[in-house]
C-alpha cells in the first residue's frame, strides 16, 4: 500500500529531480541536467575482471591486485558510474524513498552499458541478484529485478526472476569488511531449476558492486549448477581507485 501510494503521488504531482528537487521539464526524466552533469562515469583503464578503474590513465588494462589474489567466479564485472555524489544519492532515493521515476532512466543506462561492454547477443539469460523473502516484504520491491526487467524489455533477452533464490537472511553488509562479507554471504543462494541454467551465458544484474562478495557467491552457485559463463552488470561501483 505504501509503495502504491507513493507511485500515485508521483503520477499526479509535477516531476522533480530526486536529488535537488528542481522541477523537471515535460520531456525530462529522472535527473535534472545539472545533477546529471555531475555523475562520475567510470572510464578506462579498468581492471579487466572486476571493472575497478585505475588512477593513472597510463596504467593500461589488466587484473587488479584484488582480482589476482581472490577467486572470481564471474568472468567480468562492469559498472556505469562511481557510487558517490549524485549517483549514490539517486540510488538511495530510488531504493529507500521509492522514487520510481528513476527506474526507466537507470534501465536505459544499463541497456546502453550492456551493448557497450558485451553486446546484446552475448547472453542467454538475465538474472537479478535476489533479496531474501523477509527483506523483499519489507522493501516492497527488488531493485535488481526492476533493472533486469527494463533491460529485458529493451533487448529481448529473457529475464528469470525466480531461478536464483536467496535462502537465508544476511546482515546489512555496509559495515562489514571484504572478508566478513564473504563469510556472511557464503551459502546464501541456490538455483531453483538447474536444468534452466545449464550451458547458458548469464548476465547477473545488481544495483551496486561494492567488494563483489555477493555477485561472486551468486556466480559460484550458477556455475556449480551448470552455467557456461557468468558476467556482472551493475549501475554503480563503490570505487577505490587503484
Amino acid at each position: 500500500m505504501r509503495l502504491l501510494l507513493g507511485r500515485l503521488l508521483q503520477f499526479f504531482l509535477p516531476s522533480q529531480c530526486p536529488c535537488c528537487e528542481q522541477f523537471l521539464e515535460e520531456k525530462q526524466q529522472g535527473l535534472c541536467p545539472s545533477c546529471l552533469s555531475t555523475v562520475q562515469w567510470i572510464e578506462p583503464p579498468l581492471c579487466t575482471v572486476c571493472g575497478s578503474p585505475f588512477a593513472s590513465p597510463e596504467a593500461g588494462e589488466h587484473p587488479c591486485g584484488t582480482c589476482r589474489t581472490k577467486r572470481r567466479y564471474f568472468t567480468t564485472a562492469r559498472a556505469l558510474g562511481s557510487y558517490q555524489g549524485v549517483l549514490q544519492e539517486a540510488i538511495h532515493r530510488w531504493k529507500y524513498e521509492e522514487r520510481m521515476s528513476l527506474t526507466r532512466l537507470f534501465g536505459q543506462w544499463m541497456t546502453d552499458g550492456l551493448q557497450r561492454f558485451w553486446g546484446f547477443s552475448s547472453f542467454d539469460l538475465l538474472i537479478p541478484v535476489p533479496l531474501y523473502a523477509g527483506r523483499l516484504r519489507e522493501r516492497g520491491f527488488n531493485q535488481s529485478l526492476l533493472l533486469a526487467a527494463e533491460i529485458s524489455h529493451k533487448t529481448g533477452i529473457p529475464r528469470e526472476k525466480r531461478l536464483l533464490l536467496k535462502i537465508k537472511p544476511t546482515v546489512p553488509q555496509i559495515h562489514l569488511s571484504g572478508g566478513e562479507r564473504e563469510k556472511e554471504i557464503k551459502g546464501a543462494f541456490r538455483v531453483a531449476h538447474e536444468d534452466r541454467v545449464q550451458k547458458k551465458f548469464i548476465l547477473l544484474v545488481d544495483d551496486v558492486f561494492t567488494t563483489g562478495a555477493t555477485v561472486n557467491e551468486c556466480s559460484k552457485v550458477l556455475l556449480a549448477s551448470g552455467a557456461e559463463r557468468v558476467d556482472v552488470l551493475t549501475l554503480a561501483h563503490a570505487v577505490k581507485r587503484i
